[in-house]
């Protein structure tokens, strides 16, 4: 079996929830960055899981990830829904993304686009969540400039707030908003490579 050439980690998200394969499960953004970046399926590992917090994905996904050149990961929002606590979120990413980092591989993630616009809960609970989300962007942006990871700032994007990038939950992209993901990733980490091959 190839050595990895992608290892993704995280929740549903990275699962790929919403975007609902022909055969069956999920296909999701991780294939399709994969497929842009001309990666073959062998060399590609998704270990996103459904209701993963950054504690599950430090705990029982960083263990089993193997080396690779390219990790992706997108983590956090089941931290800030149901399980919030704002200094185990922040030592999580730091050893998520510092423990990454060191193998000299390049890491990518995203930011929190305002997920609580779209979820039926009540307003007083929605003002309390977009609080967590915009301390979680702030996390965020300090974790990864700190250990030299990729942001993809879905928050700034305006393509993420459309109702047709997000499945009926509010929670999950649509097919759509996978394959936007996707290629906004992989601009993201070319244009970052030729940066540094010119460099």
């Amino acid at each position: 079996m190839s050595a990895p050439g992608l290892v993704a980690l995280g929740d549903s998200f990275v699962e790929g929830r919403g975007d609902p394969a022909a055969a069956g499960g999920y296909r999701g953004w991780v294939p399709r960055l994969g497929g842009q970046l001309g990666l073959r399926p062998s060399v590609i590992r998704n270990l996103g899981t459904h209701g993963a917090t950054t504690g599950d994905v430090v705990g029982r996904q960083l263990p089993v990830a193997a080396r690779a050149e390219l990790y992706g990961v997108v983590a956090g929002v089941n931290d800030l829904v149901s399980a919030f606590d704002a200094d185990r979120f922040e030592d999580n990413l730091n050893t998520l993304f510092g423990t990454l980092s060191a193998t000299g591989a390049t890491v990518f993630t995203a930011d929190y686009p305002d997920i609580p616009a779209r979820l039926p809960v009540p307003e007083g609970f929605r003002a309390l969540l977009r609080e967590r989300f915009a301390f979680a962007n702030a996390v965020m942006a300090r974790v990864t400039a700190d250990h030299g990871v990729l942001l993809l700032n879905l928050s700034a994007r305006p393509d993420w707030e459309l109702a047709g990038t997000w499945t009926e939950d509010g929670l999950h992209p649509s097919p759509s908003g996978h394959r936007l993901f996707a290629a906004a990733a992989a601009e993201l980490i070319s244009s970052t490579t030729a940066t540094t091959v010119a460099a």
